[in-house]
């Protein structure tokens, strides 16, 4: 392992990060009634980004001029230590912004209200660059802008990956480019578009930001705010899920908006190599991929199943929602009429289809956001969304989970299986349309498997010890591994996580790390012989 190879990587994404803060101090800037070094001394969220600014382009900087003579010397180590160790590095800095506003509005003293403080900033910061979503915060309106365009933009930077821009953008760092490129980028393969890893990158991103842009243009058009629209795409399109409004998508009431973010979370679930194919003229492509004709399947199956469920407001009573664990809960004759408020939702067929279909897509993708409390669902729809939440997005796409293409291999895998205990002599290859999948890669998807559920389960086992609710417990863990960002009962669609206590949050920013980087390449660092 080079040690100072993998600094200079780092150092340069810290430059990268550094330069890329500097958009949301200029929002904090143009906030301010008066534009003066005195007013910018008083702004907490000027002082906050020009710190985080300062200690992130210095720091880069020195440590990557220190560390150049060392760039070209990676190797497959170095390349999967660089994506680990950066997005943990990364989300340090990108926390410092929040961690100071905390600091600033805190009525505590002291080591435990700093821990606080930066565990609260962490976590959102950490939440926003894997794009899982979950939030600390309890009244998002009252947060300034510059910090909500800033944790926004942590979900598009982190939806493709700082390091894969980073690739786009210093096409010579030095650094073992393909083994960080199959650590990032979601799903069990990695393929390149181009010889040129630097291309493949670069195309990857213009299709993002291209789909990013006709998103923020609808909305716009529709009639949101340009600042929420911006906002709202960085949130879909990297299937993240912060909002700018304390009840999400469901506060601008609008069918529009509801549609076109429908369309745009169902696209950015999409293997992007798809997309770029598609836009080539190579409809084909899509009519002859597996996996994307059944992440179509279980989206269009799961939601008319589910409108046939709820059609007609048949949501759990108000004494049946009310008995669920809720960690600060409403009074009584308060949830009374907030339950009949959600179940007018489903009364009109066009308005449950379209509210359903809201939610089933926003968690299959792993996206998160909400136009009704689907905690007060029937408990069979509450379970279909919570397994739901395990399948994810398409490989290559920025959804989390464990991805479509691994559940259709591993069910394919099953029932070769179950043919095979009566014809044992059988050869059978397993395969994804006319392409026979490899062995070893059948392999590594079960061990991925196996590896995933493992971690769910120790995980949920530790939460237990600081939730006292198990179902919130075992939701939050896999709302977090699976980048999802709501879960069930006190973590629902309409709670936050800022309740948690501090180790409880620290358990689930990891599980959002192995969640995002997909297990292989955190767990590969913790091994010692990685390291010699």
């Amino acid at each position: 392992m080079n040690g100072k190879a993998v600094a200079y990587a780092i150092g340069k994404l810290m430059q990268l990060t550094g330069i890329i803060l500097c958009i949301p101090l200029g929002i904090a800037v143009y906030n301010l009634e008066a534009i003066s070094f005195a007013s910018l001394l008083d702004n907490v969220e000027a002082i906050g980004f020009s710190l985080a600014i300062i200690a992130s382009i210095v720091g880069g900087t020195i440590i990557s001029l220190f560390y150049r003579a060392d760039r070209n010397e990676q190797g497959i180590r170095e390349g999967y230590a660089i994506v680990s160790l950066g997005w943990i590095i990364l989300a340090f800095f990108g926390s410092i912004p929040f961690t100071f506003y905390f600091i600033a509005h805190s009525d505590g003293t002291g080591f435990l209200n700093l821990l606080t403080c930066f565990t609260d900033g962490y976590f959102e910061i950490m939440s926003g660059f894997t794009t899982t979503g979950s939030t600390i915060l309890t009244d998002i309106e009252a947060i300034p802008d510059s910090l909500l365009f800033w944790r926004s933009l942590t979900h598009w930077l982190g939806g493709m990956g700082i390091i894969t821009l980073a690739l786009a953008i210093f096409p010579a760092m030095g650094v073992s480019g393909y083994q960080m490129f199959r650590g990032e980028i979601p799903g069990p393969t990695a393929d390149r578009l181009r010889p040129r890893l630097a291309q493949t990158a670069a195309i990857l991103w213009g299709v993002y930001a291209l789909l990013s842009g006709v998103e923020t243009l609808l909305l716009w058009l529709g009639g949101m705010p340009l600042f929420d629209s911006l906002c709202h795409t960085f949130g879909t399109m990297a299937t993240g899920g912060f909002s700018t409004q304390n009840s999400s998508i469901a506060a601008y009431n609008s069918a529009y908006f509801e549609w076109v973010i429908i369309i745009f979370m169902y696209l950015a679930g999409v293997n992007f190599l798809l997309h770029f194919n598609v836009l080539r003229g190579k409809w084909r492509q899509a009519i002859i991929n597996r996996e994307f004709i059944f992440y179509t399947g279980i989206i269009i199956c799961v939601t008319l199943f589910l409108s046939g469920v709820l059609y007609g407001g048949t949501v759990k009573s108000p004494e049946d929602a009310y008995s669920h664990y809720r960690h600060d809960k409403p009074t009584s004759l308060e949830f009374d009429n907030y339950v009949v408020n959600e179940s007018q939702k489903f009364d009109n067929l066009h308005d449950c289809v379209r509210t359903t279909m809201f939610q089933v897509v926003a968690i299959t993708t792993t996206t998160g956001y909400g136009t009704a409390d689907f905690d007060i669902w029937p408990d069979i729809g509450r379970f279909v969304l919570l397994l739901l939440m395990f399948f994810g997005g398409c490989a290559g796409s920025t959804g989390g989970g464990m991805k479509q293409v691994r559940i259709l291999i591993l069910i394919k895998n099953g029932w070769r299986e179950l043919r095979k205990l009566t014809r044992p002599n059988l050869i059978a290859p397993l395969r994804m349309g006319p392409v026979a999948v490899e062995e070893d890669k059948i392999a590594n998807i079960t061990a991925f498997f196996i590896l995933f559920m493992l971690l769910f389960a120790v995980a949920s086992l530790i939460m237990t010890l600081f939730v006292p609710d198990l179902l919130t417990a075992v939701s939050a863990t896999i709302a977090c591994i699976n980048n999802i960002g709501p879960g069930l009962n006190g973590v629902g669609s309409i709670e936050n996580y800022s309740w948690i206590p501090i180790p409880g949050k620290w358990v689930l920013i990891a599980c959002m790390l192995l969640g995002r980087l997909e297990i292989f390449t955190v767990l590969i660092v913790f091994r010692p012989s990685f390291w010699k």
